[in-house]
This record gives structure tokens, C-alpha cells and sequence, in this order.
């Protein structure tokens, strides 16, 4: 009986001698892999960067195309209800986009502010401060009547504890829209002009 035992816990043995080789195998091979993982991380991120530069590249080209601001027409403007260039509200942890489709319809019987009023023709949507490049440069020149100029307010429903991400928020957007070659337009709080 007793040899009967002895090959399999010789068997147990070795098993267990193998498993630990292995796990002690792959420890070493996790540790020189730790720098190539490093190196693997950096240059990834730097993909990621290059790609971004990119992008952003390829979006102020685009909005080269639409002719420089003219002051004089945007600055009479005074309500933004009224004004007709993309308006970027900035809020804690959003950015919406507020366009107005310019009226395509021309009829001398109706005119076409009866058939598409502005509330009518107004688009928002909420879009991402690293996908802002993308946005802008896709809206036609139509969408800038005034040039390239766009309209900047912090959100007027956030709270007060939430200003100064506000503030942080408007900041990285206007930084966002320099480099991308955009003239900005600060709207004023509630109509108050800073």
C-alpha cells in the first residue's frame, strides 16, 4: 500500500514543483516587460497627441475658409435670439452648441418668417470640448453670417458653487478657439456687460 501512495504524491510534487517554476517564470518576465509596457504607454500617448494636433490642424484649415469677423455687424447685435453665428454655452461639465439654420425659404407672397420662425430653426446640442474642433468645422458658411466669430456664455442656470469649473470650463473654450484661429465674443451675464 505504501508504494501505492508514493507515485502520486511524487506525482503532487512534481505538479506543484512545475506550477511555481511557471508563477516564477512569469514574475520575471512581468518585470522585464514593466519598461516595455512604459515604453508602450508613452509612445501611444504620443500617437494620441500627433493625432490630435492633427485633428485640430485639419479644423482651423477648414475654418479658413470662412472670411474673418466683421465687427461692425456682430457687435450691434444684442440679443441672443438674435445672433446668427454658432453661441457656445458653457456650463460645469458641458459645452452646448446653439446654432440657428439661416431661413432657406424665398417667396414673395410669404415671407419666411412666418413659415420658419428662429425658435423653429434653432438647434442645440451638447457636444464635447475635444470634439468642438469637429463641430464648428462641419457647419456650413452659411452658419456664419458675421464671420468667424463665435459667441461665448457661461450657463445661467448653474449654480454658484459651480462657477469658477464654469469659469475653468470658458477659459480651456476660448484657448480651444484661439488656436483654432476663431474670434471670440464674451455675451455678457445677464445682459450686464463686463
Amino acid at each position: 500500500m505504501i508504494p501505492r501512495f508514493f507515485p502520486s504524491s511524487s506525482l503532487a510534487g512534481f505538479a506543484l514543483a512545475a506550477f511555481i517554476g511557471l508563477a516564477g517564470c512569469g514574475h520575471s518576465g512581468t518585470s522585464s516587460s514593466a519598461p516595455d509596457a512604459a515604453a508602450q504607454a508613452r509612445q501611444q500617448a504620443r500617437e494620441q497627441a500627433q493625432a490630435t494636433v492633427k485633428k485640430l490642424d485639419s479644423a482651423r484649415q477648414q475654418l479658413e475658409e470662412i472670411p474673418p469677423p466683421s465687427k461692425s455687424r456682430y457687435m450691434a447685435i444684442h440679443t441672443p435670439e438674435s445672433w446668427g453665428n454658432p453661441f457656445l454655452i458653457i456650463g460645469s461639465t458641458t459645452v452646448t452648441l446653439r446654432i440657428i439654420y439661416p431661413d432657406q425659404t424665398h417667396s414673395n407672397a410669404l415671407p419666411s418668417a412666418m413659415l420658419k420662425p428662429v425658435k423653429a430653426r434653432r438647434q442645440e446640442m451638447e457636444v464635447r470640448l475635444t470634439d468642438l474642433p469637429d463641430a464648428l468645422s462641419a457647419l456650413p458658411p452659411e452658419e456664419w453670417p458675421y464671420g468667424r466669430v463665435v459667441a461665448v456664455e457661461e450657463d445661467p442656470t448653474e449654480t454658484r458653487s459651480n462657477r469658477l469649473q464654469v469659469r475653468r470650463n470658458v477659459e480651456s473654450t476660448m484657448q480651444l478657439l484661439n488656436n483654432l484661429g476663431i474670434v471670440i465674443y464674451e455675451w455678457p451675464i445677464n445682459g450686464v456687460q463686463r
